[in-house]
């Protein structure tokens, strides 16, 4: 049986990256032949959209052989059905409302299956990576935001509204009363994403600088934590903290069989890690106390090794 090839493209709010997924049995798909541009999505959603579809072009031309399709993992709220972006948030200005499968389908010629971003990168993890061979896991990416899918017997469980799994904006008790970006309080993502521990830091430092005297971000504020800086202790445990007890729920919830963490977030040290342990222990019911809650696998592969598995084999649950 020949090997199948799909071109699969992450596209996020930085950068897009399309590569070639070579499928071969049942042997661990080869990812090759990988471009990352820059986004630059405040040139609007058009503008994105065409280069989208020149890198599909230029990874078709690379490839060793036929093109069985295209897969994409795209920001946003995507309709499975139909590969359009519902809903984006104001980090992909004029994304919203783009119809992303049926656009690329025309221009390409081949066949496309989109879905979200986060959605690939469970999808990746739970077919070959951190998540083989479990029948259930909860994928959680901790980045400039925070997001997670759900994944039952290789299957994305999507919801009536395909919201399932958006555990960035749930109810987190060391969040009360701070407002998230989506217009509630309370929300996890408001004080546990990359962004919001930046933010805690400079409030409690007064301190916006590095000692290269760039701005400060997330990994400077770790490295300090493992010095000793308190604020920068106090803003990565409360994080830390934050997340670990929303997780202990969303396990007492849906029972998976194990947590798979990534993102950059995910990099911070011993103090983020500790504080996530302490979280979830206060919070957790006994049967799922010991319940694993690991790294992801696959890197930045993930997101393209499941948008090619997507297309190969729908990810959604029926």
């Amino acid at each position: 049986m020949d090997p199948t090839r799909v071109v699969a493209v992450d596209i996020g709010g930085t950068k897009i990256a399309t590569g070639i997924v070579t499928f071969d049995g049942d042997s661990f798909p080869e990812v090759s032949s990988v471009e990352r541009i820059p986004t630059d999505p405040l040139r609007g959603g058009t503008s994105v959209l065409h280069d989208v579809i020149r890198s599909i072009k230029a990874a078709i031309e690379c490839a060793e052989g036929p093109v069985a399709g295209v897969g994409i993992s795209t920001g946003g709220v995507v309709n499975p059905k139909t590969g359009d972006i519902t809903y984006a948030n104001e980090m992909m200005p004029g994304w919203s409302g783009t119809k992303l499968g049926s656009e690329v389908a025309s221009a390409t010629g081949l066949s496309c299956r989109v879905l979200n971003d986060v959605h690939a990168h469970a999808l990746g993890e739970a077919r070959w990576g951190g998540g083989k061979g479990m029948s259930s896991v909860l994928v959680v990416a901790i980045g400039t935001g925070i997001s997670g899918a759900i994944v039952d017997n290789g299957k994305l469980r999507l919801g009536v509204h395909d919201m399932a799994g958006n555990i960035g904006h749930m109810a987190c008790e060391e969040a009360a009363g701070i407002p998230c970006t989506c217009g509630a309080t309370g929300h996890l993502e408001s004080i546990a994403a990359g962004p919001a521990i930046v933010e805690e830091y400079i409030r409690l430092s007064g301190n916006d600088k590095d000692a290269q005297d760039n701005p400060i971000g997330g990994a400077a504020i770790s490295q300090m934590a493992e010095s000793g800086d308190q604020a920068a202790i106090a803003a990565e445990e409360r994080s830390g903290l934050g997340l670990g007890g929303v997780l202990a729920s969303a396990a007492n919830l849906i029972d998976p069989e194990a947590i798979i963490l990534s993102g950059s977030v995910v990099e911070c040290g011993p103090v983020w890690h500790n504080a996530l342990a302490r979280g979830y222990a206060s919070r957790v019911m006994e049967p799922v106390r010991d319940l694993p809650i690991e790294r992801g696998a696959l890197g930045n592969d993930a997101p393209l090794l499941g948008a090619a598995e997507h297309f190969i084999d729908d990810g959604y649950e029926k």
